[in-house]
């Protein structure tokens, strides 16, 4: 039987394969099984996803609730957002048995013709958005299967912030008033744009304020990480320096997610008996470029002129600040009202990440990558 690589980069298996988190964990977990909707704030790859999934395991909460991922992240209006919801939850009830889907589509009284059935009699979510032709009122639908379900539900939303961003302007308005008057049902807001999630949950004027408890995540402590990738290479008669693993954390900022697929590439680079060493992290780097080159010389290429100007400047820069500042603007030969545009566009696409002010290039292997090619 082949083993498995314990250094997951993608989904949830199991306890065994998550580390660490345990106050996040304990804490999160007392939140929502106390009746406190949470936002949880963090930026991408940190985490946020696989904390909840790992909570949504404790025994505490799978044996008492039923629990729903959401990922609204490529949503660009209520209509499909409301589209997201209702498929994921029909998805988190299918396992549950006949009894908890039946429940959910006798509630959808607005959709029942446009759902149908796979050769097994399970429920298949292949609508058409158009088929959603009154959002409002398949959401208050959504909604009352939520307050009549068998089991309290915990309903998680990630990239919560991208609610702000619809055209319709009432959307906030509207879920905080079915989430307020919904008591069988939490929810977790999880998002990765700090700015504009603490717009929405701490301005005075917005609609859910002071309605959430507030969990921001750090990256998980280095020695902890280190000890987590140490024992599952000596479970498996492999061995690895503690250098190299302090090397990849330090490349990679302690960011989960780079940290595990460097984990993943470098314990499929290390035989059983063998000691995997710092210079294979530079290796390891090398074999994943190679493999992401096509895709990112194609995202370079497709970027108009001026974005990729400062795209490169911020790539150039490491951690940019002041990107309007005279200083900036001299350095690289730009405009204050070409950055103003360019930078939105590049927020918008996810090229760039803004932190508290600093701005960096988002996909720290598209970093590497392209100051391979400026320098």
């Amino acid at each position: 039987m082949t083993k498995i690589n314990p250094f997951i980069t993608s989904g949830y298996i199991s306890a065994k394969y998550f580390c660490d988190r345990i106050t996040e964990t304990t804490t999160l977990t007392r939140y929502i099984t106390n009746g406190n909707n949470v936002a949880l704030i963090s930026p991408r790859r940190l985490g946020k996803t696989g904390l909840i999934e790992h909570c949504f395991h404790q025994q505490q909460i799978r044996e008492v609730y039923h629990t729903f991922l959401i990922d609204i992240y490529a949503t660009k209006n209520f209509q499909e957002f409301v589209f997201e919801l209702g498929k994921g939850i029909l998805n988190g009830l299918k396992p549950r048995g006949r009894k908890a889907w039946e429940l959910f589509l006798k509630c959808l009284s607005s959709l029942r013709t446009s759902i149908s059935f796979d050769f097994s009699g399970n429920p298949s979510w292949n609508l058409e958005m158009g088929d959603i032709k009154t959002p409002a009122i398949t959401l208050d639908e959504i909604f009352r299967y939520l307050e009549e379900a068998d089991k309290p539900c915990l309903i998680s939303i990630d990239e919560f912030q991208v609610i702000a961003k619809y055209p319709e302007g009432d959307v906030e308005a509207i879920l905080r008033t079915h989430i307020q008057h919904c008591s069988n049902a939490k929810f977790i807001y999880a998002g990765s744009q700090r700015h504009m999630m603490g717009e929405i949950f701490t301005s005075p004027s917005r609609p859910f304020y002071q309605s959430t408890a507030i969990m921001e995540l750090s990256p998980i402590n280095a020695d902890i990480y280190t000890e987590f990738i140490k024992r599952h290479f000596a479970e498996n008669k492999k061995k690895i320096a503690v250098e190299t693993i302090q090397e990849v954390y330090k490349r990679f900022e302690g960011i989960t997610w780079y940290i595990q697929f460097m984990a993943n590439s470098l314990y499929a680079m290390t035989a059983e008996g063998e000691e995997c060493t710092v210079d294979k992290v530079n290796f390891a780097i090398e074999n994943i470029l190679s493999q992401l080159n096509f895709t990112y010389s194609s995202l370079l290429f497709q970027l108009p002129p001026k974005q990729k100007e400062i795209l490169i400047a911020i790539c150039k820069e490491g951690k940019a600040q002041e990107i309007t500042s005279s200083k900036f603007l001299k350095t690289y030969k730009l405009t204050a009202s070409s950055v103003q545009g360019a930078i939105r566009g590049l927020l918008d696409k996810d090229f760039v990440t803004n932190e508290l002010g600093v701005y960096s290039v988002y996909d720290k292997f598209f970093d590497i990558w392209l100051r391979k090619r400026i320098s």
